[in-house]
This record gives C-alpha cells, sequence and structure tokens, in this order.
C-alpha cells in the first residue's frame, strides 16, 4: 500500500522544539520531491519547507527560514522536519506530500504532489 504518514506532533510552549516525520511506505522517496505544508483553522495550506531527494536541494518559506530544517534518511525511506523556536503562529495541521522533483518556482504549489499523508497537528501554546 502506497502512503506517507507523519507523526511527531503535539503542544508545545513557545520556544519550544518539535520533530515531525514522514515515512514512506510501498514506494521509494529516491527521485521525489517531498514538501510539508501546513494549514491553520480559517487559513489557507502553506508550503512550508521542501527536498529535493535526487540532489538533495531544500527550500524554506520566509516564515519558517533559519528556524526550521528539513532532512532525509534514505535508510529509513524518512524525511523530518526539525522545528525550532516555534510561536503561536506555527499552530497547525502539518502535511507531508510527495511527487516529482521541481524547482524553486513550484514547490509551493499542491498540484504537483500525487501522495499526501494523513496530517499531524502542531499546538504552540503556554
Amino acid at each position: 500500500q502506497v502512503q506517507l504518514v507523519e507523526s511527531g506532533g503535539g503542544l508545545v510552549q513557545p520556544g519550544g522544539s518539535l520533530r515531525l516525520s514522514c515515512a514512506a511506505s510501498g514506494f521509494s522517496l529516491d527521485y521525489h520531491g517531498i514538501g510539508w505544508f501546513r494549514q491553520a483553522p480559517g487559513k489557507e495550506r502553506e508550503g512550508v519547507s521542501y527536498i529535493n531527494s535526487s540532489d538533495g536541494r531544500t527550500y524554506y518559506a520566509d516564515s519558517v527560514k533559519g528556524r526550521f530544517t528539513i532532512s532525509r534518511d534514505n535508510a529509513k525511506n524518512t524525511v523530518y522536519l526539525q522545528m525550532n523556536s516555534l510561536k503561536p503562529e506555527d499552530t497547525a495541521v502539518y502535511y507531508c506530500a510527495a511527487g516529482p522533483p521541481v524547482g524553486t518556482m513550484w514547490w509551493r504549489q499542491a498540484r504537483v504532489y500525487n501522495k499526501w499523508g494523513q496530517g499531524t497537528q502542531v499546538t504552540v501554546s503556554s
């Protein structure tokens, strides 16, 4: 069964850290681009970060640059999103998605991805 499964969400205080995982099964993340998206209540889904498995290129939204780091473990077929210095405005459901590798102009577009996870809730609150 082809699927992506996110984990690692939870409740954290402002300034805290979380590491989200996106585990792929039924297919290899090789030659894929993997994006992390988030959607807060009443807001549009937005692209947070992206990694190109083919060449390792990474992209970040300006709102998370310097605080979030995307990485990949080839052996585990898993992509991670390390989130530091979390802010209340980071509260959202976080999704990972996989698709053909794309460049900086396209990674934020949901339509370039053909596999999506079910999402994991991240809540930043004191």
